[in-house]
């Protein structure tokens, strides 16, 4: 599988013309598309690491993938559900790993709580349906949280693994903090923090190095600027919103500890790194490169089922922009012409085909600063569209992606 120069051409094209007004448009992306075989079809960077940056982005660069990290937490859970480990519908065994989960409270709609009467099972987490979200997404859970507020990208697990239920486990969808809770259920179980798991099983079989919770001083050096976008249209310069794993030692025991290893949000990484993780996707969970086998088959394809069916319209009950610095309104995660029933797998959305010219089981998700990825099984082909801004769903970044696919599904035919 191969791209024509011609598309590569356009391809890149459509990238350099994304950033040529910095200030308007975007400060710099980075763009990597692997086919089946683990070859990269096209990969591409374009403007600066940063709006006060005079250095270029480069394929090298390194961003905060926030959420994309999911996907790899439900990959190391995975990998425990294999051995017998974790297991994905016994809730007595879960709440036994995570006990802190027997007495957490469901928050009313008037502000009062009710006991839990279901068991949160590590299903659950993985689906979004435990009853736990996000406080820059949910009006009633930020009020909650407030006059103090709570800011779940703090690197504090007491930011994270505080928050009450917004539901009755199991009887709604709602997108939140609950693969914090998975990524904790492998530390509890493996005697590995999140991010030493994933390096000696995932990462480092796969010769992947540019990607940690706990980037390194090189990793640092090379880091994208972070940026948001002003109601007017403009960006502007911020601070990163992950700061602590970037201003602490890595090499001082002492000093990791205090970081919390994010399983929803904690990951660093170069996007053709991440592309590597994506093509064992594509390849039923096994390396195309080196043949190592890091999931079974039956797996991945329990990770591509819809797990909530009865939720057909998840992705369209409204994403609310309760912290509007952090998030856009989203109506619709992913939306289709004709609004088939969407899905949701182990950790990732599923879309019911798509304009640009996707299968219909293709997965894909984010991360808050407008990284986008997507793993098209059917027809052999993942990429991911990397920047650094905020607030979410950006609509530039969104009409690039949507370029960026539509040309590559074009001459995949």
């Amino acid at each position: 599988m191969s791209l024509s120069a011609e598309t590569l051409s356009n391809l890149q094209g459509s990238v350099n013309k994304a950033c040529v007004d910095a200030k308007h448009d975007l400060p710099g992306v980075a763009v990597v598309v692997v086919g089946k075989d683990g070859n990269e079809l096209f990969a591409h960077s374009a403007g600066k690491r940063g709006l006060v940056s005079d250095e270029p982005m480069t394929l090298d660069t390194i961003f905060w993938i926030a959420s994309c990290t999911k996907m790899l937490t439900g990959f190391a859970c995975m990998q425990l559900v294999e051995q017998g480990v974790l297991k994905l519908d016994d809730g007595d065994h879960l709440e036994d790993i995570l006990y802190e989960l027997k007495s957490v409270k469901v928050l009313r709609e008037d502000g009062s709580f009710e006991d839990k009467k279901n068991k949160i099972t590590l299903r659950m987490l993985l689906t979004h349906t435990s009853g736990f979200g996000y406080t820059f997404s949910h009006e009633r859970l930020r009020n909650w949280s407030f006059p103090v507020g709570i800011d779940e990208f703090s690197g504090r697990s007491e930011d994270v693994l505080c928050t009450p239920l917004l539901f009755q486990p199991g009887e709604a969808w709602e997108y939140g903090t609950g693969i914090d809770w998975a990524g904790l259920a492998v530390e509890r179980t493996s005697g590995l923090n999140l991010d030493a798991y994933m390096q000696k099983h995932i990462l480092q079989p796969l010769g992947i190095k540019d990607m940690s919770m706990f980037p390194t001083k090189d990793m640092r050096n090379r880091l994208a600027y972070m940026h948001s976008r002003s109601p007017d249209g403009t960006i502007r310069p911020r601070d990163h919103l992950h700061r602590l794993p970037l201003v602490i030692d890595p090499d001082k025991e002492a000093e990791a500890r205090r970081v919390f290893n994010s399983g929803g949000a904690g990951m660093f990484a170069k996007p053709q790194e991440y592309c590597k993780v994506l093509s064992v996707l594509l390849n039923d969970g096994t390396c195309p490169r080196t043949g190592t086998q890091l999931l079974r088959k039956e797996t991945v394809e329990e990770m591509f089922r819809n797990q909530v069916p009865q939720f057909p319209n998840l992705g369209r009950q409204i994403f609310f922009d309760a912290k509007p610095d952090l998030t856009n309104i989203i109506y619709d995660f992913y939306h289709v012409p004709g609004n088939p029933p969407q899905g949701w797998g182990l950790t990732f959305m599923k879309s019911n085909g798509g304009s640009t010219g996707r299968s219909k089981g293709v997965a894909h998700w984010a991360g808050l600063a407008n990284c986008w990825w997507w793993c098209d099984r059917e027809k052999g082909v993942a990429g991911i569209l990397c920047t650094q801004i905020l607030p979410f769903a950006d609509g530039k970044v969104l009409g690039l992606w949507a370029d960026v696919e539509t040309q590559v599904y074009a001459a995949l035919k």
